[in-house]
């Protein structure tokens, strides 16, 4: 075992298991800002040490969070690392230990494959395909390794390093009638490239696209469906249509431009996607943010979910055959921006928090809006109890629906409460508080069934926390400032800026080149709206990210899809679809 020679990396409880048990000690620990146990080892011992992690170690990490990969090959700062072109991250948590493990594989140039491990994680089909889309790394035994981000006739590979970054980079955009042709075909639908199989010589399946323009998947999303007159035989997910290369952007601007671009993944989630990068930034910085700015994010970040559930249990309604729901619920969302817009001077895509607290400070009067508000929607919650979630037809149309259990959602990769309505009452807010949330009393709202209508019911749950969140915040916002005093919090207080000519520099560099960040790495993961979103970011000790892997829920949930909805009826997949509360920047990034 080599430890990393900078900070000293302790050997933890589960390493010494792997030397102890496996006998594999050709291992380098590496230290993290963010205290997750990170192992580098080697090509053959991958599958040996994660079948080991899932299915041996007592208790097990049982679901894989995130698998990504970093091109390394311009990196500076990698001091007692291996060597290492590119370098396939496995990063695996466990629910019962109530932690995480980082498993690194360094990888050449000459042998850019790994052998797949989708046999042991149905959810890394997914992230396989992802890495080899945006990274060009092989998966061997892989079922089905084409491009899921990117076009099929896409070249290159975009999270490279060598790739551009910028249209500007590359000669203007056409396309020869020759081309069209190549384009056109590259798009046809062979049943068997899916993975589809034919019924049999005299007689067939019917295969039906189901989108990428569909009112009910929710955005420019496809559903491949394989039918046997009404029943779902297949239905294969296809995604990419909403890809803006969010990470490739987040390696381009500087630490402090990238924030509003993180309002647009899950974008209705709004400020609440700025807090697992700011929080990530902070910590690779060192930066202690004030109680107050800690409390004004937990309760922004609780009114942009009120904002998302009451989108959610809308449309779910209106999808399953409701129609009155949405214009209410429309109503009171509006509410909630309204309250936004006054604290941060924007609605939906506020961009308020910053490097080191928030933007801007509470307004005179903020109070007395958010009371009015918490005060109002308990009582409209209740009409909606009876409107929707009493419905008989609603029930009938989503109880034991697109039911999975809770083992079945782990495998899947699934958070958020997607998996709480399966009866597994894991929320990171309390599990591993952060922003202060540790000093907040609400409970976590469970399932038992995980199906449609449970997925509903935990959601119309947590809204009520929030509201109980809301108004603890009210109750006892903390004084001080909205802002850390730290050089490189970005930007400073405006009356730091203003004080001398040293502090107006300080901002204007921090705002136009960005704050120098040390290098390091980190993964900061927050309870979003939709499960679980983490940033893993890696400085090399400049001005920019030099690797933001943006790891979000809706991702691994639609590939649940198929396993949702085999043997259903198509109108049963429109709730299996509406229930799942997936946004496709959030999938596609």
């Amino acid at each position: 075992m080599k430890v990393h020679a900078d900070n000293i990396a302790i050997p933890s409880g589960i390493t010494r298991e792997i030397s102890e048990r496996l006998k594999i000690n050709d291992y380098t620990l590496q230290p993290t800002c963010d205290g997750i146990t990170t192992i580098w080892s080697t090509r053959e011992n991958l599958r040996v040490i994660l079948l080991y992690l899932k299915l041996q170690a007592t208790p097990p990490y049982g679901l894989l969070f995130d698998l990504t990969a970093v091109d390394e090959r311009e990196r500076i700062h990698r001091h007692g690392l291996p060597e290492s072109a590119f370098t396939v991250v496995y990063h695996l948590l466990s629910f019962a230990r109530n932690e995480d493990i980082r498993l690194k594989i360094a990888l050449n140039d000459a042998q850019l494959s790994l052998p797949t491990i989708s046999d042991i994680w149905p959810s890394a089909n997914w992230y396989e395909r992802e890495v080899w889309d945006m990274f060009g790394i092989v998966f061997e035994g892989h079922p089905h390794l084409r491009r899921i981000i990117m076009p099929p006739t896409w070249q290159g590979h975009p999270l490279r390093k060598d790739h551009y970054a910028r249209a500007t980079e590359m000669e203007p955009f056409s396309l020869p009638e020759e081309r069209q042709e190549i384009e056109q075909d590259a798009l046809r639908f062979v049943p068997e490239d899916w993975g589809m199989r034919r019924h049999g010589k005299d007689s067939d399946f019917m295969f039906l696209n189901m989108g990428p323009n569909h009112p009910s998947v929710h955005g420019a999303f496809r559903i491949a469906l394989q039918l046997d007159g009404e029943e779902i035989i297949d239905a294969l997910p296809d995604i990419g249509y909403h890809h803006r290369g969010a990470e490739k952007m987040g390696e381009r601007q500087s630490w402090h431009t990238y924030i509003p671009y993180t309002d647009r993944v899950d974008y209705l989630g709004g400020s609440m996607n700025n807090l697992p990068y700011v929080l990530a930034v902070e910590q690779l910085a060192g930066i202690k943010v004030p109680e107050r700015a800690k409390a004004i994010r937990v309760m922004i970040s609780e009114l942009y979910r009120l904002a998302s559930h009451l989108l959610f249990y809308g449309t779910y309604a209106q999808d399953v055959g409701q129609m009155s729901p949405i214009f209410y619920m429309f109503i009171d969302r509006e509410k909630v921006f309204d309250i936004l817009e006054s604290i941060s001077g924007a609605r939906m895509h506020s961009s308020y928090f910053r490097i080191g607290g928030v933007a801007l400070d509470l307004p005179r009067g903020w109070d007395i809006r958010i009371r009015e508000f918490i005060d109002y929607l308990p009582a409209r919650l209740d009409q909606y109890d009876k409107m929707v979630m009493q419905n008989s037809t609603l029930k009938r149309r989503t109880q034991g629906v697109g039911a999975y259990t809770t083992a079945e959602a782990i495998e899947w990769s699934a958070t958020g409460a997607g998996l709480r309505a399966t009866g597994l009452a894991w929320d990171y807010r309390k599990a591993r508080p952060y922003s202060g949330y540790e000093n907040y009393d609400f409970e976590i709202p469970t399932g038992n069934r995980g199906d449609c209508y449970e997925r509903c019911v935990v959601r119309v749950e947590e809204m009520r926390q929030s509201l109980r969140i809301i108004k603890q915040c009210l109750d006892n916002m903390p004084t001080g400032p909205y802002k850390a005093n730290h050089p490189l919090t970005t930007p400073p207080p405006k009356e730091r800026t203003l004080h001398d000519i040293e502090t107006l520099i300080q901002h204007f560099l921090n705002v136009s080149w960005g704050p120098v960040i040390p290098a390091g790495e980190t993964c900061i993961t927050i309870e979003a709206t939709k499960g679980l979103n983490a940033y893993y970011l890696t400085s090399d000790g400049g001005t920019m990210s030099y690797r933001t892997r943006i790891r979000t829920p809706s991702f691994p949930h639609l590939q649940m899809i198929p396993v949702m909805s085999r043997g259903m009826m198509v109108a049963d997949l429109i709730a299996i679809l509406a229930s799942i509360d997936f946004v496709m920047a959030d999938v596609d990034r």
